[in-house]
């Protein structure tokens, strides 16, 4: 699945079908433990009378109790001890609480259980086949067993304090035979002592009028309402819709989102295909718009870095050109030369020529290795006066005519403790590189100087030569680039010089600085760079 869309949908699909699995089975033990209480509510009013009733009775009593309530309601009952129901530790205490409990042994049949007594360890039982049209008959009757004891009168009043007393899970009530809710037929039957059952008004429940002999009541049971358990199609209907609906989300909130990665793939296409001009839009500040602006990032890199290396390949074939061109005249003209002083002068020009290659291929590969990435620098502390002061006492004899010197010299101690954090070697060669140059274009003096704080450090160096124009103080560090366009170019060096001193001291954290000198008139070249790279 290549589509990050199916992925999505594919991985919610398999949530919710998880989910929905689990659901039945959730659905189904609730359904279980809602059957269990509804069962219990229907049995425990009816079970609790019948228990509080055999409780005062002894034995013989009981027998003959038990034996009158399974003729006339069609229960088996009977009296156990705890050992021989066979009950759970769990459903022991469930009993012992006062709970009728009942245990389903069929689709409508179920055994009930109720204490009668604690001390004696005795539980009522029943099997109930008929679980609602049974107890509805045992409800009537022993109602009716007890209401006759009672003036008519009281009678109201005794059945509600029964109903609260023993946790009937249903209404219960006395009612005339006008007030109750039943046809012609359905209350001719009542007042002859019959039993009527009677369907809701919503048809969803029952109720149960029974005429109260030689009263002007009727026992009134319900409305008695059906265990309707949740069925699982719904689940699975619930779960379907749903699942559309989350699809249909997730297929608007993905859609955008894969439609910009397409546009990135097809960028990243055509960069590949050599357009490296081709950038993609930074809408929004999101992981996609991130991901934009750093392949804009990438790719401007790369076209730079594309652009640099061509320039690089021209400008090194064309650096290379006049001294080979020169070789090659040397050795025609070695061929050709008569006396020994004459051969002597092409064999030195040949070895000036070589010196000349040696270093411009030294300055290529240095400059290759500061613009691929960032170098290996081993940053060391070292004595930037020192540093100086070598660099003067290593270029000032090659050219006689210009004086090299010290300048301004500050530090955060005094010159003798002048430390700064570099990298020892490419120091060197950005101060080797920046002197030179200034004595290439100075015509009598030069100076360096150095200023040391406590949070950064600077170096100038400044020459008497014609200086630079302002507007090419950002074009002179562009590799292989030289303001005198002249075939001779008198001043010498590749263009790579200054090149190669912004690389330095960029991978340093610095800046490579160009402006006219205040004191000599020409160029003044500065590195600024922190003192502690640690602190970066």
């Amino acid at each position: 699945m290549n589509s990050i869309f199916l992925r999505i949908y594919g991985g919610m699909c398999a949530a919710l079908i998880l989910v929905a699995v689990l659901g039945v089975l959730a659905l189904h033990l609730l359904n279980q433990v809602r059957g269990e209480q509804y069962r219990e509510r229907l049995a425990h009013g009816t079970f609790a009378l019948m228990a509080d009733n055999l409780q005062p009775m002894n034995p013989t009593e009981r027998h003959r109790t038990l034996l009158v309530w399974e003729r006339l309601l069609g229960i088996p009952l009977a009296l156990k001890t705890f050992d021989q129901t066979g009950l759970d530790l769990t459903q022991r205490t469930r009993v012992l609480r006062g709970q009728a409990l009942v245990e389903q042994t069929g689709p409508h049949a179920a055994k009930v259980y109720r204490l009668v007594s604690d001390k004696e360890q005795l539980v009522l039982t029943g099997e109930v086949q008929q679980i609602s049209e049974q107890l509805a008959r045992a409800t009537i009757y022993l109602l009716a067993d007890e209401l006759v004891r009672v003036p008519v009168a009281e009678q109201p009043r005794r059945l509600a304090q029964l109903k609260e007393e023993k946790g009937f899970g249903f209404d219960l009530q006395l009612v005339t035979v006008d007030q109750a809710d039943m046809d012609e037929d359905q209350r001719r039957r009542v007042a002859e002592g019959d039993t009527v059952m009677a369907l809701g008004k919503g048809g969803d429940s029952i109720r149960v009028f029974a005429g109260m002999v030689g009263t002007p009541w009727v026992l009134e049971i319900g409305p008695l309402y059906q265990m309707n358990p949740y069925p699982p199609e719904w689940l699975v209907l619930i779960a379907a819709l749903g699942l559309s609906l989350i699809g249909l989300i997730v297929y608007l909130l993905v859609r955008q989102l894969e439609r910009r990665l397409r546009g990135l793939e097809a960028a990243a296409t055509r960069i590949a295909k050599g357009s490296l001009e081709t950038r993609v839009p930074t809408r929004g500040a999101d992981s996609v718009g991130r991901l934009a602006s750093a392949f804009n990032g990438m790719a401007e890199h790369l076209q730079q870095l594309l652009a640099i290396q061509r320039e690089l390949v021209r400008a090194v074939s064309h650096e290379l050109r006049t001294p080979v061109a020169r070789l090659r005249f040397g050795l025609e003209m070695i061929g050709s030369a008569t006396t020994p002083q004459a051969l002597e002068k092409y064999r030195e020009g040949m070895d000036h020529d070589i010196e000349d290659l040696d270093r411009l291929v030294d300055e290529m590969l240095t400059y290759a290795r500061l613009e691929q990435g960032s170098p290996a620098l081993n940053f060391q502390r070292i004595d930037l006066d020192a540093l100086v002061n070598q660099v003067i006492e290593e270029l000032a004899p090659l050219r006689a005519e210009v004086t090299v010197r010290r300048g301004l010299c500050l530090s955060a101690a005094d010159c003798d403790d002048a430390w700064v954090e570099a990298e020892p070697r490419y120091l060197h060669r950005a101060l080797q590189n920046l002197v030179s140059n200034a004595m290439r274009h100075a015509q009598s003096r030069v100076t360096v100087s150095y200023q040391v704080g406590q949070q950064r450090c600077r170096v100038d160096v400044e020459d008497d030569g014609p200086g630079v124009p302002e507007s090419s103080w950002e074009k002179i560090f562009t590799p292989f680039l030289r303001l005198d366009d002249s075939r001779t170019r008198a001043s010498g060096g590749h263009g790579l010089g200054l090149s190669i001193v912004r690389r330095i001291i960029h991978w340093h954290g610095g800046r490579a600085l160009i402006s006219k000198s205040k004191s000599l008139g020409g160029a003044c070249f500065s590195l600024s760079w922190p003192r502690n790279q640690e602190r970066r």
